[in-house]
């Protein structure tokens, strides 16, 4: 039986359509896919991330531990600060992406993706010692996106505001009693703020958050909105075959670093990797789906990651790995659709970038 959040409840009341995501009952949609996705573009969208796994690692050594771990620089954090990392396999392919904040010196909280969870804990666990604690906080503690260009305003009346904030930093205020850490982190391509807080104080956050006008939306939306901003989900764009070179996340990677893959990386940033994440639209309204194979010349090259039909663009899009001598913008491939060749062309990425 799929675990619930907090919130389950909470969303099966506002009309929250649940299926099971990841092994959790998640909402897939409330109003329809479209019109939230317009929400967060145009207002103010929020989700429930509560299903991501929430880690905690204290200790002397928790810097030394993570910096062997993560492939982001970790050691010239500062308390507030929050970095997109990746958890690597030796051989430099992706065992998840994270989001690693510095709370103290010697105290840092990680946000790992659902189904890594018992994974990464399973990873990291033999790594402690008596200088570094390893917390899961997952169950008692909830996590709440809300996003969009009004979020932070939103966010401000409940005076949770993380427009002070720079984006990827955090701050821990006081709210009704208790302490929510507000930070300006999100997975959507607009401004907001993602909140972490006792589990049992979930609810009243979301009907707080109901209440100023903040709509609820779900993982549908949250997949599109992702898609457009090009950002990469767990199972498609990374795996365990995919290095961060090749999906174009070196902007994540320390390449001074002792991290556990970093000879393999290093030896792709040295020599250029042999194919590349590229971003497609497709010349007709076909979708190209996970699988899709990739075409140039009548021959399989690559094989699509990700697509849909973006809303805000109108066009059928999709994330795609080919061989980097195709990677270029203005590169015309094509994608077979269920047995049609539908032409395609490489575009720059993000496919959408929130107006400034």
């Amino acid at each position: 039986m799929p675990s619930r959040t907090p919130l389950y409840a909470a969303q099966a009341a506002a009309g929250g359509k649940m299926v099971d995501f990841a092994g959790w009952d998640m909402a897939v949609q409330f109003a329809g896919i479209q019109a939230e996705h317009a929400a967060v573009r145009t207002a103010a969208g929020m989700f429930d991330v509560s299903h991501m796994g929430r880690l905690r690692v204290t200790g002397p050594g928790s810097t030394a531990f993570l910096s062997r771990l993560v492939c982001r620089k970790i050691s010239d954090m500062k308390a507030g600060q929050v970095r997109y990392g990746m958890v690597l396999a030796d051989d430099g392919t992706v065992e998840d992406d994270i989001l690693v904040s510095r709370e103290a010196d010697h105290q840092f909280h990680v946000v790992v993706n659902a189904g890594n969870r018992e994974k990464i804990l399973g990873l990291w666990r033999p790594e402690t010692s008596a200088a570094v604690i390893l917390q899961d906080l997952s169950q008692e503690q909830a996590m709440i996106a809300v996003q969009g260009p009004r979020a932070c305003a939103l966010l401000a009346g409940l005076g949770l505001d993380p427009a002070p904030l720079r984006i990827y930093s955090f701050r821990d205020v006081a709210w009704r009693g208790v302490t929510v850490r507000v930070s300006r982190t999100g997975y959507t391509g607009e401004d907001g703020g993602e909140l972490f807080l006792p589990a049992e104080r979930a609810a009243e956050m979301w009907d707080a958050l109901l209440a100023a006008g903040v709509k609820p939306c779900g993982l549908g939306c949250r997949d599109t909105l992702r898609l457009e901003a090009a950002m990469p989900l767990y199972g498609h764009e990374l795996d365990r075959t995919v290095t961060p070179v090749e999906a174009g996340l070196t902007f994540a990677i320390d390449p001074q670093g002792s991290y556990r893959g970093a000879d393999a990386l290093r030896a792709q940033l040295a020599g250029g990797p042999p194919r590349k994440l590229v971003g497609l639209r497709m010349r007709e309204k076909r979708v190209p789906r996970q699988g899709y194979s990739v075409l140039h010349g009548g021959a399989k090259v690559g094989v699509i990651t990700s697509g849909t039909l973006s809303p805000t663009l109108g066009d059928a899009i999709g994330l795609a790995y080919v061989p980097s001598a195709l990677a270029a913008t203005g590169s015309e491939l094509a994608v077979d659709v269920r047995g049609q060749v539908v032409p395609a062309v490489v575009v720059a990425l993000p496919f959408y970038k929130r107006p400034r």
